[in-house]
């Protein structure tokens, strides 16, 4: 390749840098010789759509970290330069290095290690800054910092991360934050408040939790007050995700109430609002803190609002405080004459705690007059409340309007009459109730284990052997403790004791606790026998688990190693919002149970699986991390071709992949371009074609159009579904849906 360098007269003229200027933009002054800097316009990066944020604070927070001044980065002028070849260099390299991708990039910086000092790489990266080539700029300090002669420039390292968060590459600006903290310096606040508001900006799972972490350590680590709408905009991102979720952030709330209150800034209703309404989600309701919440609104001027007073029937219904809910009632009734339906649900639920189960049914037969329709929520609360009441007739002929209502799921519901049945040994009926759960809903574990129950209470061991196993072959169903103890007891009861032992056997291997009446009675049997109780059983994953880790790992599963690389801990993260990933995580859990942690495994025989969950830290998971995440970095190894059976494939889709609306298969993957070259050969091999697309670290691979249907048939076996939720097939899981939504696979591959 030929190269005109520019002359001296050129250089002079055209690269007149002003290092103090803050503006992201290229000085409209400055003069530039179009051979040398001729570069193309940049495209406007289409901003991601975020619904855990509100617009109006998000956007607040961002103009006023436009305002935030970090240290100034001290570059001396190219026409300083005394050698002209260095000079020209300089100027070429930023030209030329924008143009490039990473790897040819790297490349043309390696040749020049001969000759390049800090003070040029400096020029460079701040130039790139200046044409908003900020990607280019990241990538030559990455370089910088490798070599022999680079010191480290806080101002500079500065300036690099807030550019990279103003344009809300969270993770590269991440990187540089944590550069500065590994030098023993504390970043400035303008850092700190670009990554909590570029962490806000992205809809990313997980991208929420730091910016809280981000935000305690402004305040903790570098003793900064944060704006007020950083402390807004953080707020209501956690009050803006549905309740079960965002119970959980109720310490950060409060911990940005009582900065707010500390810091003597204003505080919004809607923060009084907000943590009142976390408050209302709680397992066990503070009152008392509730109490000086509303004391605290009403002496700032704020008038308790309709979501706050539904916010304390809500609390109310959880403690069953009658007198209070009906002076709110009296209050809501002012706002609106037809109060929405989960009002009337909460007034239910209150009325139940206390006995009165009656004056339930009365709130709801007034909530059907009054809105004139029925939700899913009020007839599910209205059964439960019915069933756990034993009144059967009133209970049944609710549950058959429900059906004839068409709304779904029924299965909540069913699980009521179905343990309603039990308790009143309805045998006959609970068999009937749940031929016709089958037909209408797909039954969950809990529905099994009360049929289950129900077969060995009345001396049906054979029946309930058959049903056993079913419930062990349907991944979306699957066995746990409790259904294990319950056919156990009708093997010991029936005096089967060979099959008990193997029940026994294989509630060991899955780690699942022997309730103590059992244990008694296996204690003597297995005594005559001289078989040693509680045997240690080492661990060993099956064919069916190495091809579910192999597919996880494809679609992102995270490993951690020890410092020694001999022992492992798998973290598996599911989007609780996707349907999908509901079903997928309670089939992984009881897949995985043995090897789970045991702060992972509910004390209570909770049938809840929670999104986040890991292993314990075992050496038998090192050849997945040596294969998939070497150096602590998600690779792809080179034998993947020989792996990716249909269960392979299917697993990594259902973890890492979705269908778009057009019903093409879009799977994403992270690792080298060789590695992605290799998975696309062996597709072709399965006469599958496919287009690859790069978004920043993540590459998507896009089966598409008649392809698809291929890919479909070629993983529907291992695919699980859940009749409550869209056909997994069908499923578009949102996270994957944004990250993909400006992707265009009509274009050629990447």
């Amino acid at each position: 390749m030929v190269v005109r360098l520019a002359t001296r007269q050129d250089l002079i003229l055209s690269l007149k840098f002003n290092a103090s200027s803050s503006n992201p933009n290229p000085n409209p002054n400055a003069t530039f010789t179009l051979a040398l800097f001729h570069l193309p316009r940049l495209p406007l990066r289409r901003r991601l759509a975020f619904s855990a944020v509100d617009r109006e604070a998000l956007r607040s927070a961002k103009a006023e970290s436009r305002q935030l001044r970090g240290p100034q980065v001290e570059v001396a002028e190219l026409s300083e330069v005394p050698e002209e070849w260095r000079r020209a260099r300089v100027a070429w390299l930023c030209k030329e290095l924008p143009a490039h991708k990473a790897g040819i990039l790297v490349r043309i910086l390696n040749a020049q290690k001969k000759w390049m000092a800090q003070e040029d790489a400096t020029y460079i990266l701040v130039h790139c800054l200046r044409v908003r080539e900020n990607e280019t700029a990241f990538r030559v300090y990455k370089w910088m910092m490798q070599r022999n002669w680079y010191r480290f420039d806080f101002a500079l390292a500065t300036k690099l991360a807030d550019y990279l968060g103003k344009e809300r590459k969270f993770s590269k600006c991440r990187e540089v934050f944590d550069d500065i903290i590994n030098q023993g310096r504390v970043p400035s606040e303008s850092t700190f408040h670009i990554l909590v508001v570029a962490y806000l900006s992205a809809p990313v799972q997980g991208c929420l939790d730091e910016a809280c972490s981000i935000y305690n350590r402004m305040i903790q680590l570098g003793g900064y007050q944060p704006r007020l709408s950083l402390h807004n905009s953080l707020f209501k991102a956690l009050v803006s995700s549905p309740g079960i979720l965002s119970k959980n952030y109720l310490k950060q709330a409060e911990f940005i109430y009582h900065h707010l209150i500390t810091s003597g800034l204003d505080v919004h209703k809607d923060i009084y609002g907000g943590l009142i309404w976390l408050h209302s989600y709680q397992d066990s309701i503070d009152k008392e803190r509730i109490a000086e919440l509303r004391e605290a609104m009403l002496r700032a001027g704020f008038e308790e609002d309709r979501e706050v007073l539904l916010s304390i029937l809500r609390a109310c219904a959880r403690e069953g405080e009658v007198e209070e809910t009906e002076k709110t009632w009296v209050k809501l009734l002012k706002f609106e004459s037809d109060p929405p339906a989960l009002a009337f649900v909460y007034k239910m639920e209150v009325y139940s705690k206390v006995g009165m189960h009656m004056k339930s049914l009365e709130v709801f037969r007034g909530m059907q007059l009054k809105l004139g329709e029925t939700d899913v929520a009020a007839y599910n609360q209205i059964i439960e409340i019915l069933c756990k009441a034993k009144e059967s007739e009133l209970a049944e002929s609710i549950f058959a309007d429900f059906v004839k209502s068409g709304l779904k799921p029924l299965t909540p519901s069913y699980v009521y009459l179905l343990s309603m049945y039990y308790n009143l040994e309805l045998y006959d009926k609970l068999e009937e109730a749940f031929f016709q759960c089958l037909e209408k809903c797909r039954p969950n574990c809990t529905i099994y284990s009360i049929y289950l129950n129900s077969l060995v209470k009345i001396g049906n061991i054979d029946k309930a052997e058959n049903v056993f196993s079913q419930m062990n072959r349907d991944a979306a169903i699957g066995v746990n403790a409790r259904s294990c103890n319950i056919i156990l007891s009708g093997y010991l009861s029936s005096g089967n004791h060979f099959k008990a032992e193997k029940i026994y056997d294989f509630m060991c291997l899955k780690k699942y606790e022997i309730e103590s009446p059992l244990m008694e009675k296996l204690d003597y049997i297995l005594s005559l026998k001289r078989k040693v109780i509680k045997r240690p059983i080492s661990l060993k994953l099956s064919k069916e688990q190495r091809e579910i880790l192999i597919g996880l790992l494809l679609g992102g599963l995270r490993i951690d190693s020890d410092e020694q690389r001999r022992n492992h801990i798998l973290r598996f993260d599911f989007d609780g919002k996707s349907g999908s990933h509901y079903v997928l995580k309670s089939h992984i859990y009881h897949q995985f149970y043995e090897w789970l942690h045991p702060t992972c495994k509910p004390s209570d025989n909770s049938e809840n699986v929670p999104d986040k969950f890991c292993t314990i830290a075992s050496s038998h998971f090192g050849f997945y991390a040596d294969q998939f995440w070497s150096k602590g970095e998600p690779t792809i190894p080179k034998l993947i071709h020989r792996w990716l059976s249909p269960c392979v494939l299917a697993y990594w889709y259902m973890y890492g992949g979705h269908r778009n609306s057009s019903g093409d298969i879009l799977l994403k993957i992270k690792g080298s371009r060789e590695g992605v070259e290799n998975i696309v050969k062996k597709f072709k091999a399965m006469s599958m074609n496919c287009k690859v697309k790069r978004k920043g670290r993540v590459f998507w691979i896009g089966i598409l159009g008649s392809n698809s249907t291929w890919f479909w048939k070629f993983v529907e076996p291992y695919i699980i579904e859940n009749k409550d939720f869209p056909e997994a097939g069908r499923e578009t899981n949102d996270q994957n849906a944004m990250q993909t939504e400006d992707i265009n696979f009509n274009s050629d591959s990447d």
